[in-house]
C-alpha cells in the first residue's frame, strides 16, 4: 500500500493542503491515517477519493453537496463528467486514478478520447508529459512503486512506437538523417521516442538506438549511417558524475554533426556553449534545428 503525505497529495491533486484540512475538519469527507507522532498520511483509497472530489469541485459541484454523496455516487458522477469533458485537468486527474488502480483499459480510453478530440501531438504535449511530470516526484521519493512506473510508461511507449511506425517513409528531397540515442545508464526513453515521432512526421529519416547506448556502439552506428543530426538527453539526474566530460567527448567525436541535447544535459550544454551542441528545451526548439 502506498503512503502519501498531505504535501504529496497537494502535488498530485492540485488541491491546497489547507483546503484538504478544511474538508477533513468541516465535512469529514476525508479520513487520514495518523503516524505515532500524529502526522497525517493517506493511502491509495484516500488519494482516489480526493481526486474524484477535486474533479467535481472544479466542475462547480458544491463541497457541501459532495459531502452528502456516497463513494459510489461520487465515482458515478465523475465517470459521467470524464466521459463528456475534454479538459486537460480532468483527464490528468482521471489518469492518476487509473494508474493507482493499474487500470490499463481506463488509461487507454482516456488516451483514445484525447487523441480523437485533440490529436496525437496535443495529447502527448498537454496530457501525457504533464501527467508524467506530476507523478515523477512521487516515483523519485518512493511514494509510487516501480511497478506503477513501468506499467504506465509501457502504455505510453507502445502508443509512441505504433504511431511512429504508422508514419510513411519520407520522400522529401531535403530530408535529413537523424540518429536518436540515450547515454549509457539512461533508461527513460519516452521523451526521445516522442522526438523520434516528431522528426519522422516532419519528413526526415530516423535511426533510433534507444536506451543506454555504449559510446563505441554510437560511434560505429554514426560512422556507418552518417547522420546529419544526433539527438540525445537525460530525464532528470545525470547518469554520470561530470556531464560536461560526456558532452566534450560527443563534440570531439562528431565534429561534423549537429548534436541536440535535452533534459538535464541541456542545461549543461547551454552553459558550456559547445560549437556543435545545441540545447533543446521544447518541441519548438527541436523543430528549429531540423
Amino acid at each position: 500500500m502506498s503512503r502519501y503525505t498531505i504535501a504529496e497529495l497537494e502535488k498530485l491533486t492540485g488541491i491546497r493542503a489547507g483546503t484538504i484540512r478544511i474538508w477533513e475538519r468541516r465535512y469529514r469527507i476525508i479520513k487520514p491515517h495518523r503516524t505515532d507522532t500524529n502526522r497525517r498520511w493517506y493511502d491509495d483509497e484516500e488519494l482516489v477519493r480526493i481526486i474524484n472530489i477535486a474533479i467535481l469541485y472544479r466542475h462547480d459541484v458544491k463541497i457541501s453537496k459532495i459531502a452528502t454523496m456516497t463513494g459510489e455516487e461520487i465515482a458515478a458522477h465523475v465517470a459521467l463528467l470524464t466521459k463528456d469533458t475534454g479538459d486537460a485537468g480532468t483527464q490528468l486527474d482521471t489518469m492518476v486514478v487509473a494508474m493507482t488502480a493499474l487500470n490499463e483499459k481506463s488509461i487507454n480510453e482516456i488516451l483514445v478520447r484525447s487523441i480523437i478530440t485533440r490529436g496525437f501531438e496535443d495529447t502527448f504535449e498537454n496530457i501525457v508529459f504533464p501527467f508524467l511530470r506530476r507523478v515523477g516526484v512521487m516515483w523519485q521519493t518512493g511514494s509510487f512503486d516501480i511497478g506503477s512506473e513501468h506499467f504506465i510508461s509501457n502504455i505510453f511507449r507502445k502508443r509512441l512506437i505504433v504511431a511512429t511506425d504508422s508514419l510513411p517513409q519520407s520522400e522529401y528531397p531535403g530530408r535529413k538523417r537523424v540518429l536518436l540515442f540515450l547515454p549509457e545508464m539512461e533508461m527513460h526513453e519516452l521523451g526521445l521516442l516522442y522526438f523520434g515521432f516528431v522528426i519522422k512526421k516532419a519528413g526526415h529519416e530516423t535511426l533510433y538506438l534507444g536506451q543506454t547506448t555504449p559510446f563505441n556502439a554510437l560511434k560505429d552506428a554514426a560512422d556507418r549511417w552518417n547522420p546529419d543530426i544526433m539527438v540525445t538527453g537525460s530525464l532528470t539526474g545525470l547518469p554520470f558524475e561530470r556531464p560536461e566530460d560526456y558532452l566534450n567527448r560527443l563534440s570531439s567525436a562528431f565534429t561534423t554533426k549537429k548534436i541536440l541535447v535535452s533534459g538535464a544535459m541541456a542545461e549543461v550544454a547551454a552553459r558550456k556553449k559547445f560549437a556543435n551542441i545545441f540545447a533543446v528545451a521544447s518541441i519548438a526548439d527541436l523543430k528549429i534545428h531540423l
